[in-house]
């Protein structure tokens, strides 16, 4: 996460943080971050599906800590996936590396996979304490620099991108910040933290400009990948060899610190440029910049786009979400109906959500299992098909606009030599109405886009035995589709025939299961005929006693009434 190797040289020079007692500030929050902190630094377990009671626990007494000491948390979540993939690269080798985590994991070895609804436990638990949230439509780094920047407080993370961005409240890493252990007198409580700033890196480095601090990041590497020249451009320079002339660290220099080295010999980013600009005997550099074979591009353009991401804006999109406003920050996500953009941005709809209506795309997490078996994941596949059904159908005034993002995911190699095709669901053939804008084919059900015979598809990555697998899985109607604009305004009788047609129950065979239960019971039944292979009776019998116990549980609690 972050910049390559910039956590090790940072944290391997002490001097570059202060030593601070904590309390009467806003903090605003990494909550991916957080999350992924709190689960692996108290080893709770990741083996056998996941400790969500210990976790909401552990959870809950770190905001205590925070209330004690007059700290008022903002969290910030990651959303979905960038659209302009530029780090989807990244993803995917995380997606593959998780796997053979989670393969280790079932064998009793070492790994690190957050168990599948730890997000939704922290956004739970976050709700219930009345936890300002916000969920960015994509990647929250820069709106999360930018709110502290305006507020001028400091960023908790555990993101090496944050020592890159100049905060003036400082970046407090997870690492540091000793919530468990409070210290002072009963009404001065505090917790007891490392800040960091740029200062104190840049002083190193002879008062080297602030703002060359992005382009260390680009040339080092980040999530976002390295512009392919730049590996060419380093050995021109040859960055060792500037370290061991002037190391500032101890022991080995690093090649980060040969980096920074070089870029404190200017005065501004436009200067560094201008020499890349050179050195890579680019031609017409200056807003139109050229390769040395005459394309538009040459690496110092690339280098100075991808400095952007490190760009604070003096007013933050968020503030005003926080400060209890109505209006929502930020661009409307494309094909998001307006009704459901609260909800996206209060994290109450999930990222895969807005990843379909946006990329067609879908990353399944992986999780702890027989790698020898099916992917988890392929049991729930029908109810995926109808979610994408719902998601992609679409009125007149977007028509146009899924068929461009259609061509183009085909243009990306869609449903033809790009990957296999995967046509589920077990409904029978029935032949459906045409809805508004979307003809309906007979048998498959499938969503299609108006003009064209060809279904729509979503891209799943998921695991086919140790590795990550692309699959093209259809969008599926219901025999009574439900639309994504109008759905708060469906009646509930609609609702539940949806879910209930989803999930291949009758709504007469639940009538004798209480309320709170009915779900739960229709999800099972569903899982035993869609898993594979089919649960043994004695796992069944597990999921019950569970379920009896957490009843037990529930109408045992003070105050609790049966």
């Amino acid at each position: 996460m972050g910049v390559q190797g910039l956590t090790t040289f940072v944290e391997g020079n002490r001097h570059f943080f202060q030593d601070v007692k904590f309390r009467d500030s806003r903090l605003v929050i990494d909550g991916c971050s957080l999350y992924f902190r709190l689960y692996f630094n108290h080893g709770l377990d990741q083996q056998h599906g996941g400790d969500y009671d210990a976790f909401a626990s552990l959870l809950t007494q770190f905001l205590s800590a925070l209330a004690t000491c007059n700290i008022q948390p903002y969290v910030v979540l990651d959303g979905g996936i960038d659209p302009s993939d530029k780090k989807f690269p990244t993803l995917r080798q995380r997606l593959q590396s998780k796997i053979k985590e989670a393969d280790s994991l079932s064998h009793g070895r070492n790994g690190s996979v957050l168990p599948i609804l730890t997000r939704d436990v922290f956004i739970q638990v976050l709700i219930q304490r009345g936890v300002p949230l916000f969920q960015c439509p994509a990647e929250a780094d820069r709106e999360i620099a930018c709110l502290a920047h305006q507020w001028n407080c400091p960023v908790l993370t555990n993101d090496s991108d944050f020592y890159i961005f100049d905060l003036p409240g400082g970046y407090l890493p997870f690492r540091f910040f000793q919530w468990a252990n409070l210290n002072g007198k009963a009404s001065q409580r505090y917790i007891s933290v490392r800040r960091y700033t740029t200062n104190g890196l840049c002083r190193l480095f002879g008062g080297m400009n602030r703002e060359l601090l992005p382009l260390c990041a680009v040339l080092t590497g980040n999530d976002y990948g390295t512009p392919k020249d730049a590996e060419t451009l380093l050995g021109l320079l040859d960055t060792s060899a500037l370290a061991r002339g002037g190391g500032r660290g101890k022991g080995m220099p690093s090649r980060i610190e040969g980096i920074l080295l070089w870029l404190s010999s200017f005065s501004n980013p436009a200067e560094a440029l201008e020499e890349v600009s050179q050195l890579m005997q680019e031609e017409g550099r200056g807003g139109g910049s050229r390769g040395k074979r005459g394309q538009r591009g040459g690496l110092s353009s690339q280098l100075w786009a991808a400095m952007q991401e490190y760009h604070i804006t003096p007013q933050s999109s968020l503030a005003h979400w926080f400060s209890g406003g109505k209006v929502l920050p930020g661009v409307q996500i494309s094909g998001l109906p307006e009704c459901l953009s609260p909800a996206a941005a209060q994290g109450l709809l999930a990222p895969l959500v807005v990843d379909v209506v946006v990329m067609h795309r879908v990353l399944l997490i992986p999780q702890v299992e027989n790698s020898k078996l099916a992917s988890s994941h392929f049991s729930a596949r029908a109810i995926r098909q109808a979610m994408y059904g719902i998601l992609l159908q679409r009125g007149e005034d977007v028509q146009a606009q899924d068929i461009r993002v259609q061509e183009n995911f085909r243009g990306r190699g869609g449903r033809g030599r790009g990957g296999d095709q995967v046509r589920g669901g077990r409904g029978q053939s029935v032949t459906l109405p045409t809805q508004q804008g979307i003809g309906v084919a007979a048998g498959a059900s499938t969503v299609q886009a108006q003009g064209s015979s060809a279904p729509i598809y979503v891209e799943e990555y998921d695991r086919l035995d140790l590795n990550l697998k692309k699959n093209q899985v259809e969008a599926h109607l219901l025999r009574n589709p439900l639309r994504l604009d109008t759905l708060g305004q469906a009646p509930v009788a609609v609702r539940l025939g949806v879910l209930h047609e989803v999930l291949g129950v009758k709504e007469s065979a639940l009538s004798s299961v209480p309320l709170h239960l009915k779900l739960v019971v229709a999800v099972t039944g569903f899982w035993l005929r869609e898993a594979i292979p089919t649960p043994s009776q004695p796992l069944l019998q597990a999921l019950v006693l569970g379920m009896v116990y957490g009843e037990l549980s529930w109408n045992n609690q003070p105050g609790v009434t049966s």
